[in-house]
């Protein structure tokens, strides 16, 4: 991506360090890693949860409430862009406790 890119689209919300350290990071995607024949998908079978990121500029944010209703996910919409693991850590945290409390008991 370009170095304007993070910024702009991927991580807008981000700090300037978070946007430094993703750029250095970053890799060429695996050309292997699309060509693999990917099996039936968790969500056909498993309970599903979805964060739909709302400021997603990546991702429109109406795709992802269709593949979420197509997934009969349960939706956690919030005001976040497109790296909320990095951005916004403690929504991640608070739907990935509310999953485990709903299906580890």
């Amino acid at each position: 991506m370009p170095d304007e890119g993070f910024a702009n689209a991927f991580a807008q919300n981000a700090t300037d360090e978070q946007i430094a350290l993703s750029k250095a990071v970053q890799r060429p995607i695996s050309v292997r890693s699309i060509q693999e024949p990917a099996p039936a998908p968790a969500w056909k079978s498993k309970p599903t949860w979805y964060l739909v990121a709302e400021e997603d500029r990546m991702i429109n944010p109406n795709t992802q409430h269709f593949m979420a209703e197509r997934m009969k996910a349960t939706v956690r919409s919030f005001a976040v862009d497109h790296t909320p693991l990095l951005t916004a850590p403690d929504k991640v945290v608070e739907i990935i406790l509310e999953v485990a409390k709903a299906t580890l008991s």
